[in-house]
């Protein structure tokens, strides 16, 4: 396993005045992997991502990225997709491309023939000519990865890379991420679909208010004190179980937080004492059950989280 480092936050905080918007960071993010940052409105995500850039300075700590305490020396190497579009309209979409590919130290002729490397890959030769005010929003939102990745970067930085996508345009970009890990790059990844987080990245950190609630290797974040539950009466009848911390009702079944030390068997011998079980699962908790529970307080739980998705920045 490599265990190279690509990016270093050491304590790093950012303050805008009386505002702390990221709090003693500290987190490392290994080469060749994928890494995701969730959490919601507001919560530092974005900052975190541009002290990473260069485009900020932490207020204090350090952030390293590709060995480099300035990231601003390794510019060339990374590629960030930001979550607010920047596609230059009147331009034509392989021009701006290739432009963006020069800005990062290409010549004019590698960086043509990469945009149209790229074109083919995402199915878009056939508009390479077209100005990009001409696009649909996810047309658009694939130009623009491509001109993140014309360059070959080390490391990309993809703020809502599904952002506008079709299922069939959202495979597309989930295959062109783990083909870029396989080459040796390394994804940071922030997104709003816990879908994508949980079934992409290897680790994450969940951010609220300036801070790391939950860091690490996904598996360990997700590893399991909740059970799903189907059975043939109301939820009334599962009040009072031993062990259970919450309960939510989903139709006919229902999700049981259980606290650490307790016996799972011992729990199944007094719910088929109350009711029939048709189904009884012992299952790591999802992302969104996870984001919920760390942070549901905190922010207003609205249709978009019900369906596993969350507004961004």
């Amino acid at each position: 396993m490599n265990n190279a480092q690509t990016v270093v936050f050491n304590g790093a905080s950012k303050n805008f005045g009386d505002l702390c918007a990221l709090d003693s960071l500290s987190l490392t993010i290994p080469e060749g992997s994928i890494y995701g940052f969730i959490g919601p409105n507001g919560a530092g995500k974005t900052t975190a991502m541009r002290l990473m850039l260069g485009i900020m300075q932490p207020t204090s700590g350090m952030v390293s990225v590709l060995g480099s305490d300035d990231s601003r020396t390794v510019r060339s190497e990374i590629g960030y997709l930001p979550e607010e579009k920047g596609l230059y309209p009147r331009m034509r979409v392989l021009d701006f491309i290739v432009y963006m590919g020069r800005l990062n130290h290409m010549d004019k002729k590698s960086a043509v023939s990469r945009a149209r490397e790229l074109l083919e890959e995402f199915d878009l030769i056939n508009w390479q000519n077209d100005k990009c005010q001409s696009l649909s929003k996810g047309m658009g939102q694939k130009v623009q990865l491509i001109s993140t990745l014309v360059h070959n970067p080390k490391l990309l930085i993809l703020d809502e890379p599904f952002s506008g996508l079709d299922p069939i345009n959202t495979d597309v970009v989930r295959s062109m991420i783990l083909n870029r890990v396989k080459e040796k790059a390394t994804v940071i990844l922030s997104t709003h679909i816990m879908e994508q987080a949980e079934s992409l990245c290897s680790a994450l950190v969940l951010i609220n208010k300036g801070r790391a609630v939950l860091e690490g290797p996904i598996d360990e974040i997700r590893a399991g004190d909740t059970v799903y539950l189907e059975h043939d009466k109301d939820e009334t009848v599962l009040q009072g179980l031993p062990g259970v911390v919450s309960m939510k009702q989903f139709g006919r079944g229902v999700t049981l937080r259980i606290s650490d030390e307790q016996d799972t068997q011992e729990l199944l011998r007094a719910i088929v004492d109350r009711t029939k079980v048709i189904k009884f699962d012992t299952t790591s908790a999802s992302l969104h059950e996870i984001f919920v529970r760390e942070v549901g307080e905190d922010v207003e739980v609205g249709e978009d989280v019900e369906k596993g998705r969350l507004n961004g920045e």
